[in-house]
């Protein structure tokens, strides 16, 4: 077995490889600039080892040796190749029921024989330099033998013979496989299919090994003969199959007339089909300064696949590959929207003094929602933008819905800002942690495991933002209020803030039409669409106001507490309820009906109009801040 024989069954056998191992998942996901970089380099390199055969160079003698001697060259070569290039470009013209490379082919041999007739020595065989030459004819016992001594010299082959084969073959091998799956997407498109990139490549490798072991050589789907066999009207693998047995009878039936094909004619194909190869597009990244890192990608890996070799070339792609992805990570924020406490507030409805308290200490609560990659690219990112402000903040709340994965910088980062946000007695608060992100990781284990997440530290963990926001909001009024401990007791008409301008007499006929009803914790108070005129003014308790939505579970709205209304729209139009109203704990409330409130207002207008005006300062002052939530998010 030859070392080109080695290399073919090596580079098939790699392929099957890549197949069987999800490689060409992978392939899927190199950034364009190295793909275009790495084609480029190998249309670069076929262009420089056939420019040699295109100018009938001796052998022995280099490109850049025969270019400076203009002596060495061979006109009739050059006359033949440069027919050949000429039918090529137009055979597109001419017609495409024939691909270009035959009717190319055709015009060189063509070429070829008419300066054969004013050149004798063009004529002969034996020496010539210009043509193939003599093929040994093809023998049934000939190719057994062949095929013996390939499979004697596969099962003797030792370490050495590996070591010779290796590289190369790696290099063709990723070649064949990225030209096959870059044939494979424009197949895609233009017969509206979908191909199943690990099964090529599985198949073709299992196809180059056995050509090797047949004495034939590898291949791939290259573009060129795919396009042409689509335009043909082939859809199927019987296409493919008919293409192979074609080609095997001209060499079994043609064999002589293919010892005459001129040398320079192939490599004038070649030439055109590596200049097709080079991404030529590319220059006009040049242009504009945001695109001239792409560029510098793309001549890297072209001018590795020159200098050193294509193995270099894969290298090099890899590495910048996972340069350009940290590159777009890094450019990416990772900080989706920031605001502050008195900008953001939980679902949970206060009172206005409680408003007022929260609006003050505002400033010292902090929100950031993050999202995308929390790695050791981003890490810096975040910290910088955070570390200016931390010694104002008390409470820091990360918000990790959007976060995608995390590693075990970004956990150290994390342990850092606690540290910070502890010494000053304030709290470092997580909110929504994944339980599975794309990674599979599961977010709340990981922060277990690596010690962010312990019971001695201060770190704070909730399941959703808003119980982040409330937790924090009853600390900030607590310590605003250090004796106002939480009363249990129910309240009094005249201990409810929408009444405090009543009198006792007016509190007094208002009780007549105030009805008195209890709820235990989870009883439902009405249903979304359910018909109702009253208004429910909390004595004791909570009560939560949620969305029902088909197939999910209820959106949560609000949170209403003692001293607290809700139920005002209905009250107002009379209409149907838009919500749910589930109690939350055990509550006791008052509940005024639309009914018995118009005959309290035609008996006490006035008394009846400082409600009205109490129920619209109130809700203008909800209606302020959620504008004032609304404007923060859309800055942010």
């Amino acid at each position: 077995m030859t070392v080109g024989e080695g290399v073919a069954l090596t580079a098939g056998l790699l392929q099957f490889a890549f197949g069987a191992l999800g490689g060409g998942r992978l392939m899927k996901y190199v950034p364009y600039p190295v793909v275009a970089g790495y084609l480029s380099g190998v249309g670069l390199l076929i262009i420089l080892t056939q420019l040699p055969k295109f100018l009938g160079l001796a052998r022995g003698i280099g490109l850049w040796q025969g270019l400076a001697a203009p002596a060495c060259w061979s006109l009739p070569a050059i006359a033949v190749g440069a027919v050949s290039v000429a039918g090529m470009a137009l055979a597109a013209r001419l017609t495409r029921a024939v691909p270009a490379p035959i009717i190319a082919l055709a015009a060189g041999a063509a070429a070829y024989a008419g300066l054969a007739l004013l050149d004798p020595q063009l004529r002969t065989l034996a020496g010539n330099r210009l043509v193939i030459g003599p093929i040994p004819p093809a023998s049934l016992d000939v190719f057994l033998g062949g095929m013996a001594e390939r499979w004697s010299a596969l099962r003797s082959a030792g370490p050495t013979a590996i070591a010779t084969v290796l590289f190369p073959a790696a290099t063709l091998a990723v070649l064949l496989s990225i030209d096959t799956l870059k044939s494979s997407v424009v197949v895609d498109a233009l017969t509206r299919s979908r191909h199943r990139s690990n099964r090529e490549l599985i198949g073709q490798g299992a196809g180059n090994m056995a050509a090797a072991l047949l004495g034939g050589i590898p291949g791939s789907g290259t573009m060129g003969a795919t396009l042409v066999n689509i335009s043909s009207g082939g859809r199927t693998r019987r296409s493919g199959a008919a293409s192979g047995l074609f080609s095997l009878a001209a060499l079994l039936l043609l064999g002589g007339l293919v010892s005459w094909i001129p040398v320079s004619a192939l490599a004038g194909i070649l030439l055109v089909v590596a200049f097709r190869m080079i991404d030529r597009k590319s220059l006009y990244l040049l242009r504009q300064r945001s695109t001239l890192i792409d560029f510098a990608v793309i001549a890297a890996v072209a001018v590795t696949a020159i200098v050193w070799n294509l193995i270099a070339a894969a290298g090099v792609g890899l590495g910048l590959a996972i340069m350009l992805f940290i590159r777009d990570q890094v450019r990416t924020s990772v900080v989706r929207r920031h605001s502050l406490g008195g900008q953001l507030h939980s679902k949970r409805r206060r009172l206005p003094d409680e408003l007022a308290i929260l609006e003050a200490e505002g400033s010292r609560t902090a929100v950031y929602e993050l999202q995308g990659a929390l790695f050791f690219g981003t890490t810096d990112q975040l910290f910088s933008l955070i570390e200016p402000q931390l010694e104002s903040y008390r409470y820091l709340i990360l918000d990790m819905r959007r976060v995608a994965a995390v590693d075990f910088t970004a956990t150290h980062m994390l342990e850092l800002l606690d540290q910070r946000i502890a010494e000053k007695g304030g709290n470092l608060i997580f909110s929504q942690l994944p339980r599975s992100l794309p990674t599979g990781q599961d977010l709340r284990l990981y922060f277990r495991q690596v010690g962010l997440v312990r019971p001695e530290r201060s770190i704070k963990v909730f399941p959703e933002l808003d119980a982040a926001l409330e937790w924090v909001e009853d600390q900030v009024l607590a310590a605003a209020r250090p004796g106002a401990a939480p009363e249990q007791r129910p309240l009094d008409l005249a201990e409810i803030e929408l009444l405090e301008d009543f009198t006792p007499e007016g509190l007094d006929l208002l009780r007549q039409c105030a009805a008195e009803r209890s709820l235990a914790a989870g009883e439902r108070l009405f249903a979304q669409g359910a018909q109702g005129d009253e208004i429910f003014i909390i004595r004791k308790g909570e009560v939560r106001i949620e969305l029902p939505l088909a197939g999910r579970e209820a959106h949560h709205l609000a949170t209403f507490g003692r001293g607290d209304f809700f139920g005002e729209i209905a009250f107002l139009d009379c209409g149907t309820r838009s919500a749910d109203a589930v109690a939350g704990t055990d509550a006791m409330l008052y509940v005024i009906s639309r009914e018995a409130f118009d005959s309290f207002a035609a008996r006490e207008p006035r008394l009846a109009g400082m409600i009205f005006s109490g129920l619209a300062r109130v809700l203008a002052l909800r209606l302020r801040h959620a504008d004032a939530e609304l404007r923060a998010l859309e800055e942010s």
